[in-house]
Formats: structure tokens, C-alpha cells, sequence
């Protein structure tokens, strides 16, 4: 078995060992993936396979396993061998236009989250806001009202405390409520258990490049209620995406031309992260693959390892087959579908790590080659992996009449093959990078419990740092403040240039190494288009428009800083040296005068208004005050005490600046934003009012500006809410690769 990190060790013993009812371990990593390679490898026993070869199999599936060159999805991992039994992430549900469909789907959905799993939906079959219910005289509310239904359902069951609900809301372009659907998660306090996407059409991009209008029509009888100018709307979408990430855009003709049962019906929506399209009450189990352990070294060079690539595909596939048949879906209807159809999506992590070893840029016309090489490979030798499951068990159910149909040759056990998932948890485990996507840092520095900092490298670039000796704790330390190796020269050029991360890597890079995966990929590309924080609306534009015309089935965008404000403490550099507790000086705070003046700012923040009273005496800054405009997710109590310690502080004669210095930057999982910057915290908001106070005072300059507080990486996400370390932005989710916290929406 290969060595875990505490990392992966830490994701593992939280939220996928066995537990007794008193919370206490009874698994370790090993009898993990004994129990899952056993569990799985009983569907073996109902295809005439004997005790003796059931147990061979489920040796290899634990080898693939416990090597960490296999590894399902977090559902498999959860409950294999367990008595939930539930073992697939994805789930379509479908909603119909009456009150007993939706809610008997929100109950539904509440079933699959409870079970570990993640929802898809279409509303696009409701009718809009303000259109007539006949039955009740009454007029309907619309879509939007209803995602807030299921986002509540979500909320209240938070799939046990192992996996946060996560759902798609995905929304038809010629909807009536369309532009509302755009904009409802402006407020980013609403729909936060969603990502939303448009199912944008062919017919709409079109029109949108050539200024025409569009039709919208009304589900309930298909008629035209009006017009649009297509480019207009697609303004909103790329300026919406461009404020805060969504909603994503979702070709939905592309998806269907590649569904391969169009005679069962038609697709029209997605997991949760838009790589896996699926018919209504369709499931859809995943599985990814470690690149960076298929790399062997010959004669001092290293090459993909295809012979071991090969071995593992054909191990996978047969994993992932036999966990339909041991699956215990939550509902009939699923396991029907899931069964008739077989789809599998088996998917790459760990790209990145093999381009660095192999020594190729991620942004490089060879590292697109490399990805369609490596996928290509993949995916031929799963399709053939399913061709011999057929021969050896019989085709998929709905075989008949489906793509394959048209063609003997083509008998296959399983509708599709491949999907590329995003890999958060999985990639923890695995001690790998994230699916196909670039390193996300080189360096982090990560906060432990006793508040000291310690930094985390990446372990191939630490490796590469001692042997070519250029490795410091400084230059580490460096690299973290900075958040990239590309222009700091004490790093060797070569380097530099291999070792990219997500900040550094441009736009059309991202595209296309989606496009290239997706080429060879029965279903879609889970990839973020990152962005820096002073991209354009027209950059995302043009990446859109990019997106579409390579064939790509979905575009995510992210740009740095518009949504979450990244968690990650760099240096201590502001740190000032402690003096000798035997020599200081007892000091008390001076009495608080019977009059005062001052001002009063408000502040937006992620808990609402707050307003910052700062009064002075005639030696300074005195005291300071903060409330809620309204109850919010700060406690009076915490402001009450917040501001008694500052006033304190003040009237002690500690120094106001140092004080808003220490304040800046302090951040929770809500953050704000306004006026050129981010409210990362309620105390932060207090800082910044004291640095805006402090200014005027000083300078006479009045502002309400927010400046930076924290440094170049502190732009890229969010706080991670359980731990407070780094979160990563993946695919409209955010991952903690310390915790192994994962949230979409």
C-alpha cells in the first residue's frame, strides 16, 4: 500500500473510516479498500465467477486501490460494504410542470443527499412567474422560487455531515424567466447549495454573434412570448460570470447529439459540476485514474507508463461496472434507468504531476498533445475494456435502438465510458493534483491550532529545490507570498516554466486543454477557466465564444477575487518581535472622557450592514463601536466584545494603526465585496473603517475605498469554513485540500 500523507490521513479518518456510535474509528485506511474491493467484487459472483476468482478480483481491485492508482467516488468509498450501500455520485432528477411532481422531487432529492449523492435539474418544463394556474385561478411563481425550495431541502440535510448537498439548476435560454435565472445569484447569500447554468443552444449562439433576436417560449403550451436580442443576453450572462462565476454556460445540442439512448429520451441537465449529463433518473458512478503514478524511468527518462496505464483502465472499468450491480440506489426509478443504460465515467487526476515529470509546461502546444495522446489512450482502451464486459456478461439493457445499434462490432456493456470529474477529496487521498487541472500553488503557508504557520511545498518541486540546492524556508516562504515561481529568479528558468500554476497560466490555455480532453471523453470535461483578477468582461466573452467553437460541451469561468477571498496566510512578515516579558510594563487603560467626537461608516459585509462608530479625546482615538444593521451571522456579543477590547487597547495607548493592521485581513467564510476590494470578515470591516478614519485624520482625504489587506494569493477563494486553511475553486465547487472540506454551490 502506498504511504498516505496527513493530509489524506486527515480526509480519511473525518469523513470516510468506519465509526462506532461514540464517533471512534473502527477501520484504518487499509480495511478501507478491503472493504471496498470485497464489497464491489461480489457482482462478480452473479456472472458465474467462483469464490476463489471473486476473491483474485477483489485483490486487484484493492491493489488499484491501496496503490492509489485507482480511486472511486467519495460515495464508493463512503458506504461500500456499509449498510447504506448507496455508492453513486450522480443523480438527474426531472421536474414537471405541478406542484405534486416538484415537491415529490424535493423529497426525492433529500433521499440522494441523505445517501451521499449530488442532484441535477432542469426547471426549464415550469412555467414562468406570473403565468396562469388554471386549476387554482391563481397565477404561478416560477422556477426561481422553487430552486429556493430545493436549496432549503439542501440546506437542512447536509448529506449527514460526510458530504454537503450540492445541486445543478440548469435553465433553458428561451425560458420566459431567463434573465431572472441569470441574475438570481447576484445576491450571494441566495442559492448557495446551487451552481447554476444556461443550456444554451446553437440557435442562441448564433443569433448572439450576429446581433439577432431570439424567441422566448412558455413551456406550458410552447408559445412565443416574446423577443430578445440574443447578444444582449449573452452580455448578461459573460457580465454575471465575469462578477462572481456564474452561472456557467452548458451547449445543450452538443450534449444531446452525443447522447447514446436519444430513443429512451433526452438529456437536459447535469451533475452537480457539469461533467456528467444524464437522462432523468439516471445515476452515474465515477472513477478517476492517477496519472502521476503512470510515469516510469527509462535510461534516466521519464515516459508515460502505458503498460501500467492500460492494466489500470481495464481493472477500473470492470470496478466501476460491478458497482451498478452492488449499488442500493434510493429510489426504484434510478435503479431502473442506471441499470438499463450502464453508463460508467471513468476519469483522469494528476495531470499536472505528470506533465512536471515529464518536464512539459502545461501551457504548451506539447502539453495539449500530451492530453490528447494520454486521454485518447484512455478512452480506447475503456471502450474496448466494455466491449469484453459485453461479450462476457451481454450489452446494456436499452442497447437496442441506441448509437451502438447501428453497428455489430459495436457491442458494449456500458452507454458510456469516460467522464472527466473534478477530483477534490479524491485528489487529497491520492496525494495527486486535481483532475486536469493546473497546480492550484506551489507554496502555502497553513495555520495550525496554536496559531504557528507552517509551510507547506509541493513535494516535487521540494524534491527538485534539494537536488539542484536552491531550496530555502526563505524562498519557500517567498514562493507563498507570491504565488508563483514565474518571477522569482532564484528559481532556475526550467523550472519556472514547468512548474505553472493556475494564476499563471492564461485563458485560452485552459480551453483548450479542455477541448483536448473532451475530443476523447463520451461524456464532459469537469475544467475551471481561470482568470486574473483584472480580467475584462470581453476576456470572458472570448473564452466563451472559444469554448464553443472547440467543441467543448461547457465553460466554467472563475476570475480571481470575485467571489471568496483566499484564506491563505503568507508571511509574518508584519510580526513584530516580542519583548522580553520580564521588562514590560504593566499598563492601564486611561478613563474614558464624559464627551467624545467622531464618525459613524457603514460597511457592507458578508453578514450584512455594520456600522463602525470611531470617536476620539484629546489624545486620539479613544473607542470604537460596531452593530448589525440587522441580525446577521455575527453576535452582538462578539461586536460588543470586539470593541471593548479596542477601545481598551486604544485608551492603553496602543498605537490605532498597529491596531487596524492586525484587524485587516482576520477572515470567514462570507465574505463581501465593494468599492475595489473585500470585506473578508465583521473584523475586518472594522479595520477598514479604522484605516478609512485614521486617513482622513491624517491625510484629510476622505475615502470609502477598501484597500488590499492581505497579499497576491489572498485574492483566489475562500476560507475553508471547518478549518480556516486554503480553499480551492474547482468546477463551481471549493475544496480544502487540509480538511477535506468540498462545497458546491
Amino acid at each position: 500500500m502506498s504511504a498516505l500523507t496527513n493530509n489524506a490521513l486527515t480526509v480519511l479518518e473525518k469523513r470516510y473510516l468506519r465509526k462506532d456510535e461514540d464517533g471512534k474509528l473502527t477501520e484504518d485506511p487499509v480495511g478501507m479498500f478491503k472493504r471496498v474491493a470485497d464489497a464491489v467484487a461480489q457482482a462478480e459472483a452473479g456472472y458465474g465467477k467462483s469464490s476463489k476468482q471473486v476473491h483474485r478480483v477483489a485483490a486487484e481491485f484493492y491493489n488499484m486501490m491501496s496503490d492509489l492508482d485507482f480511486l472511486p467516488n467519495s460515495p464508493t468509498l463512503m458506504n461500500a460494504g456499509r449498510e447504506l450501500g448507496q455508492l453513486s455520485a450522480c443523480f438527474v432528477l426531472p421536474i414537471e410542470d405541478s406542484v405534486d411532481s416538484i415537491f415529490e422531487t424535493v423529497k426525492n432529492t433529500a433521499l440522494i443527499h441523505k445517501s451521499g449523492g449530488g442532484t441535477g435539474f432542469a426547471f426549464s418544463r415550469l412555467r414562468p412567474a406570473n403565468d396562469c394556474v388554471c386549476s387554482t385561478n391563481g397565477i404561478s411563481s416560477g422556477p426561481i422560487s422553487f430552486m429556493e425550495v430545493f436549496n432549503g431541502a439542501t440546506e437542512a440535510i447536509k448529506q449527514g455531515g460526510t458530504r454537503r448537498g450540492a445541486n445543478m439548476g440548469c435553465l433553458r435560454i428561451d425560458h420566459p424567466d431567463i434573465i431572472d435565472f441569470i441574475t438570481c445569484k447576484q445576491d450571494t447569500t441566495k442559492l448557495t447549495n446551487f451552481n447554476i447554468s444556461v443550456l444554451v443552444t446553437e440557435e442562441f449562439m448564433e443569433a448572439a454573434a450576429n446581433g439577432e433576436d431570439y424567441a422566448l417560449l412558455n413551456p406550458r403550451n410552447g408559445a412565443v412570448v416574446k423577443h430578445l436580442n440574443a447578444a444582449k443576453v449573452f452580455d448578461l450572462i459573460v457580465n454575471m460570470a465575469w462578477r462572481n462565476g456564474e452561472p456557467g454556460i452548458i451547449f445543450i445540442d452538443r450534449i444531446n447529439r452525443d447522447n447514446p439512448t436519444p430513443h429512451i429520451g433526452a438529456i437536459e441537465s447535469t451533475n452537480p459540476c457539469g461533467e456528467q449529463p444524464l437522462l432523468p433518473y439516471e445515476s452515474c458512478n465515477l472513477g478517476s485514474i492517477n496519472l502521476g503514478h503512470m510515469i516510469i524511468v527509462r535510461d534516466g527518462k521519464a515516459e508515460v507508463d502505458y503498460d501500467r496505464l492500460q492494466h489500470t483502465v481495464q481493472m477500473a472499468v470492470r470496478f466501476l461496472d460491478d458497482v451498478i450491480d452492488v449499488n442500493r440506489y434510493p429510489l426504484e426509478s434510478i435503479a431502473e434507468t442506471t441499470r438499463s443504460n450502464r453508463k460508467i465515467g471513468l476519469g483522469v487526476m494528476g495531470f499536472a504531476d505528470m506533465l512536471i515529470q515529464l518536464g512539459v509546461p502545461y501551457d504548451s502546444e506539447e502539453g495539449i498533445a500530451l492530453a490528447e495522446q494520454v486521454m485518447s489512450m484512455v478512452s480506447k482502451e475503456a471502450q474496448k475494456a466494455s466491449r469484453e464486459l459485453a461479450e462476457e456478461r451481454g450489452v446494456f439493457p436499452n442497447f437496442k435502438d441506441s448509437v451502438f445499434d447501428r453497428d455489430e462490432a459495436m457491442d458494449i456493456r456500458n452507454a458510456t465510458v469516460t467522464t472527466i470529474a473534478p477530483t477534490g477529496t479524491l485528489s487529497i487521498i491520492a496525494a495527486c493534483s486535481s483532475g486536469i487541472e493546473p497546480l492550484f500553488a506551489i507554496s502555502y503557508v497553513k495555520r495550525v491550532m496554536d496559531g504557528a504557520e507552517l509551510v507547506e511545498v509541493n513535494p516535487q518541486f521540494e524534491k527538485i529545490a534539494r537536488e539542484r540546492e536552491f531550496y530555502s524556508e526563505e524562498l519557500m516562504r517567498k514562493i507563498a507570498e507570491q504565488g508563483s515561481v514565474r518571477d522569482i529568479p532564484e528559481v532556475p528558468e526550467d523550472v519556472r516554466r514547468v512548474f505553472c500554476t493556475a494564476l499563471d497560466i492564461a485563458p485560452v490555455w485552459h480551453v483548450r486543454m479542455q477541448a483536448a480532453f473532451q475530443r476523447f471523453t463520451d461524456n464532459a470535461v469537469s475544467k475551471t477557466v481561470n482568470f486574473p483578477e483584472d480580467a475584462t468582461a470581453e476576456d470572458v466573452r472570448l473564452v466563451y465564444e472559444l469554448a464553443y467553437r472547440e467543441g467543448c460541451k461547457g465553460c466554467t469561468i472563475y476570475r480571481y477575487g470575485s467571489r471568496d477571498a483566499q484564506v491563505l496566510n503568507v508571511s509574518g512578515k508584519d510580526k513584530k518581535t516580542a519583548q522580553d516579558p520580564a521588562s514590560a510594563v504593566v499598563r492601564g487603560p486611561r478613563p474614558r472622557p464624559a464627551r467624545t467626537h467622531g464618525s459613524t461608516e457603514r460597511i457592507n459585509t458578508g453578514c450584512g450592514n455594520m456600522y463602525v462608530t470611531i470617536n476620539e479625546d484629546e489624545n486620539g482615538l479613544c473607542e470604537v463601536f460596531a452593530s448589525m444593521g440587522k441580525a446577521g451571522g455575527c453576535a452582538p456579543s462578539q461586536l460588543e466584545a470586539i470593541g471593548r477590547l479596542i477601545s481598551l487597547s486604544l485608551r492603553a495607548g496602543v498605537d490605532p494603526h498597529s491596531i487596524q493592521k492586525h484587524l485587516r485581513g482576520i477572515r470567514c467564510h462570507t465574505p463581501a465585496w465593494g468599492n475595489g476590494g473585500t470585506v473578508l470578515s465583521c473584523a475586518d470591516a472594522i479595520g477598514i473603517a479604522v484605516e478609512h478614519y485614521l486617513t482622513e485624520r491624517d491625510t484629510g482625504i476622505v475615502t470609502d475605498e477598501i484597500s488590499k489587506g492581505f497579499s497576491k494569493l489572498d485574492t483566489l477563494v475562500g476560507a475553508c469554513p471547518d478549518c480556516g486553511c486554503a480553499v480551492e475553486h474547482e468546477s463551481g465547487c471549493v475544496v480544502c485540500r487540509f480538511c477535506g472540506f468540498s462545497k458546491c454551490g
